[in-house]
């Protein structure tokens, strides 16, 4: 599930900002950039991203700065002379002309050793960690919070695809009641179309024993039942307070197998028809779900 959150927690002379961003994912995967000297808190950091989120991809960034200081980064002439010359012996000895040296320059800029950032300076980590972690627990609940928006949106979805698959089921209910006896009906037309000249009757116990196949072939109200219960049940998994993304999931699979079972046993063009609907709406239930923690 689609989230953000951001915010900025001070102490002393040094602002700590998080951001924090998720994108769906069926798990749980954390990516954190963030200057080098937090990268002992990623252990914390993680355990405090797992109390708001169990699913989905979370990019976490976090920039320290130190509030007042001017001249915060230092160039070192020494080293960039250094780093100069040997890239111009380089180029002389590979023949190279065209060395720019305004613009191969500032690219030395980005080497080791070249710029010295003062503003990480005297970072005590037992002091900074409790601001970076009271940041991060504020920048996660404006995640949630987002996240909780977008979510009553998708158990709305959820919900109205359920409602065409409960619709359905009661039509098929009404129709398939009266599937045996139009089943008898048409084949009795047919036997005694074919009949009508010849001097054979066909005997009562026939036709009981050919509609009695028909009927246990056919019978969907196992299926249905069932059906009935799995959207009870998924109703239940909408309502719980705890989110149940990986339950619904699961749950979505029974759903298509005794759909699908009521429309290879049903035969019966009207039943086939509403089981392309509840199909629909299932896919369009299954595609929602994988937005659910």
């Amino acid at each position: 599930m689609t989230g953000f959150g951001t915010a900025r927690e001070q102490s002393g002379d040094r602002c700590v900002i998080i951001e924090v961003r998720t994108v769906n994912n069926r798990y749980l995967k954390i990516s954190t950039r963030c200057p080098d000297h937090f990268a002992v808190f990623e252990n914390q950091i993680e355990k405090v991203i797992r109390e708001f989120v169990s699913r989905g991809t979370v990019n976490v960034s976090i920039r320290s700065e130190l509030l007042g200081l001017t001249g915060a980064f230092r160039l070192h002439p020494d080293t960039i002379s250094e780093y100069w010359r040997q890239l111009q012996e380089i180029a002389h000895s590979l023949k190279i002309t065209d060395l720019t040296s305004g613009r191969d320059l500032s690219q030395l800029a980005l080497l080791p050793g070249a710029v010295t950032d003062k503003s990480t300076d005297d970072i005590s980590l037992e002091e900074i960690w409790p601001t970076c972690e009271l940041a991060l627990r504020s920048a996660m609940t404006q995640l949630q919070a987002f996240r909780q928006r977008e979510g009553q949106s998708t158990a709305d979805d959820l919900r109205s695809s359920c409602a065409v698959i409960a619709g359905h089921i009661e039509q098929i209910v009404a129709k398939s009641a009266t599937i045996v006896s139009d089943y008898r009906n048409r084949m009795l037309d047919r036997v005694n179309e074919m009949l009508k000249e010849f001097p054979v009757k066909v005997s009562e116990t026939d036709i009981i024993r050919e509609v009695s196949l028909f009927a246990d072939r056919c019978d969907i109200n196992e299926e249905l039942s069932r059906l009935r219960c799995h959207l009870q049940k998924f109703e239940s998994f909408l309502n719980d307070k705890e989110s149940q993304g990986r339950k619904i999931d699961f749950l979505s699979q029974e759903i298509f197998r005794e759909i699908n079972t009521i429309g290879s046993k049903a035969n019966d063009v009207t039943i086939s028809y509403s089981v392309v609907e509840m199909k629909a709406a299932l896919e369009r239930i299954r595609e929602n779900v994988q937005n659910v923690e």
